[in-house]
């Protein structure tokens, strides 16, 4: 929704450089997104795209996107490997799962206070890596581990794992399909560990289906609160929606807007837009807005908030300082 509000605003501000947004749903997944990517691809209409959205879909797409020379702004996919492989057409305007890692790392140790965290990851690319940060981080901390399976429903396994390590709170990588039934199992079994998951879990889905299990879970996002957001973004977004912008609304607004200015500056075609993403390099809405070499975002402007969760609401607590 971010994105499609920046298009229409500015359609309506420039008559003679009308844009269409092109909307595909791929349900995050790597095996919907690929014939997707190709279909795109191979449509010479197409000049850049705004995604992946999730990192396992990203990773899977962007040899296509690569070899078309389409570049890719993604607001929300956040594995580190995504920008390590030399890829030129991937950019994201979100910090990568080093940063939100060692932020999660900081919140376990300076606010929980732990001296005893078990890890989950559901074995996909965004899960692993960023729990890979987690461990790293906090070295012997970690006193077990497991890994689940995606559109697993019964956690009786990880749930016993889990109770002979005795933690004092439990970081789980991976996304809501998993964790709400997880959480609200492991509840129904007595565990009462501290909950924390990343920005996988930014979904209003993830309290919805855990139910009030995930009262008190923290989540970690390097995505603003709406109150947080730059210029009258988070007004315009609520009056055009009727609802406050969630997770990655200014990160998605962003996307589409650095793609935007770069049709106003006469960009049209597949190289030249390229090129303007490489080389942008502005203010925008979720934070300042310049890519080194690799296709992060500048890493001194990338910020990580935690957020409780209340009922079916995040609410922001503050930003993670990392120094």
């Amino acid at each position: 929704n971010g994105s499609k509000l920046a298009v229409k605003q500015h359609n309506a501000a420039n008559p003679n450089c009308q844009v269409t947004l092109q909307e595909f749903d791929t349900q995050g997944n790597a095996e919907q997104a690929t014939p997707i990517a190709n279909q795109v691809a191979q449509d010479q209409t197409f000049n850049a795209v705004i995604g992946g959205g999730f990192s396992g879909e990203s990773k899977a797409t962007m040899p296509i996107y690569e070899a078309a020379g389409l570049v890719m702004v993604s607001p929300s996919a956040t594995a580190t490997e995504l920008t390590a492989g030399g890829n030129k057409a991937f950019h994201r305007v979100v910090g990568n799962d080093g940063t939100q890692g060692a932020a999660a790392v900081v919140y376990i140790k300076d606010t929980f206070k732990a001296s005893k965290v078990f890890v989950i990851d559901d074995g996909q690319p965004y899960g692993v890596g960023i729990v890979d940060e987690i461990k790293k981080g906090l070295g012997s901390v970690v006193v077990g581990s497991d890994k689940v399976q995606t559109d697993q429903t019964n956690f009786d396994a990880t749930i016993s794992k889990i109770k002979s390590s005795a933690p004092e709170v439990i970081a789980w990588g991976g996304y809501t399909n998993e964790a709400a039934p997880f959480l609200k199992q492991a509840r129904a079994a007595g565990v009462t560990a501290k909950f924390l998951g990343f920005d996988g879990l930014y979904d209003p889905g993830f309290p919805k289906g855990a139910g009030t299990a995930a009262n008190g879970a923290i989540v970690t996002c390097p995505c603003l609160p709406a109150s947080e957001a730059g210029g009258t973004f988070t007004a315009d977004f609520t009056a055009e929606y009727g609802v406050a912008p969630g997770s990655y609304g200014a990160e998605g607004y962003d996307a589409a807007k650095i793609l935007l200015d770069g049709f106003l500056a006469g960009k049209k075609t597949r190289p030249d837009l390229l090129a303007w993403v490489d080389s942008y390099d502005k203010q925008g809405t979720s934070k300042y807005l310049k890519f080194d070499q690799t296709g992060d975002v500048d890493k001194t402007k990338v910020v990580v908030w935690s957020y409780e969760i209340s009922g079916t609401e995040f609410k922001p607590q503050s930003e993670i300082k990392l120094s």
